[in-house]
């Protein structure tokens, strides 16, 4: 399987067409529709259904989609961490965690990086722990930024000087946003917006259930989110309202608000990298720079 055919193969998957793809390729469509004949012998499946104006992907083409996407990536990544001199660091970072206001702090190191290595380029992705970890696990990540409860036996990690507040997002104008904080009491039968990640049975202590305690499996969740933002539009229309981390709505500018809970419930934040891992000369620069800034909190090495 060749590099050149996977990305003929996203080009068709992205295009929906045979004929686009190969214009976008600048090759003919007997070419291209070979190497993708080709391609399904060699699996053994096919990958796409095909109609006389546009092409479906399979069950299988749409699993091949995604690691073709990933090998890629890999691909350009190894390339990149190459491409640096001992005496110009550059390169890139590869980012990735949950929505957090303790981010800034991840902001501030890439600023004072930024000002000494101007030629190393970061990368952010957004996802829950899942997200963030399946992405650490294959290489395509080299940090991620983990909100807790989350297992960490698998990693490194060093813990953030800061912790995020659970609290409730919800409309402006309802009755519960008069209140300066929030109680179990309040939460009592009203529709509830809740995060998949802090929900999920995991083995790791979960704070976020124990403070509902007994009542916990009493709620009414009518609904749940990965990322706050699509969450807080929900809120906005009164569909629920959405148990969340402070400080990732800008209250000023829409009508929602947040309220903290009380008694006061708070998660810690981890950032960690894969043990054994060989970094990149920037990713190394960035790793040492966390440790001078938070590195008490640090786990050994394996």
């Amino acid at each position: 399987m060749e590099l050149r055919v996977l990305r003929y193969f996203l080009a068709v998957a992205d295009q929906g067409s045979i004929t686009k793809a190969a214009d976008f390729l600048h090759i003919t469509q007997p070419t291209l529709s070979r190497q993708l004949k080709d391609l399904e012998e060699e699996l053994g499946l096919p990958l796409f259904v095909r109609s006389s104006h546009n092409v479906i992907l399979t069950p299988e083409g749409a699993i091949l989609r995604q690691r073709a996407e990933e090998i890629l990536d890999m691909v350009q990544k190894t390339k990149n961490e190459f491409n640096t001199t001992p005496t110009d660091i550059s390169g890139d970072i590869y980012i990735g965690g949950g929505e957090t206001g303790s981010m800034r702090l991840i902001a501030g190191i890439i600023k004072e990086l930024q000002q000494k290595y101007p030629n190393i380029c970061y990368h952010l992705y957004s996802g829950n722990a899942e997200n963030v970890t399946e992405r650490l696990d294959k290489g395509l990540l080299d940090f991620g930024v983990l909100i807790q409860p989350t297992d960490l036996s698998k990693y490194c990690s060093i813990s953030l000087p800061e912790k995020d507040v659970w609290g409730v997002i919800m409309p402006k104008d309802c009755s519960l946003a008069k209140k300066a904080s929030i109680t179990k009491a309040d939460l009592t039968n009203l529709p509830l917006i809740c995060s998949q990640q802090a929900i999920r049975q995991t083995p790791a202590r979960n704070d976020f259930k124990n403070w509902f305690g007994k009542d916990f499996n009493k709620l009414n969740i009518v609904a749940t989110y990965n990322l706050v933002f699509n969450a807080a539009l929900l809120a906005e229309q009164k569909i629920g309202y959405v148990l969340s981390l402070d400080r990732l709505i800008d209250s000023m500018d829409s009508n929602v608000c947040f309220r903290p809970f009380s008694p006061r419930l708070e998660s810690g934040l981890d950032i960690v990298w894969k043990k054994n891992r060989i970094f990149s000369p920037a990713a190394q620069i960035f790793l040492e720079t966390l440790r001078q800034k938070f590195g008490p909190g640090s786990s050994p090495e394996p």
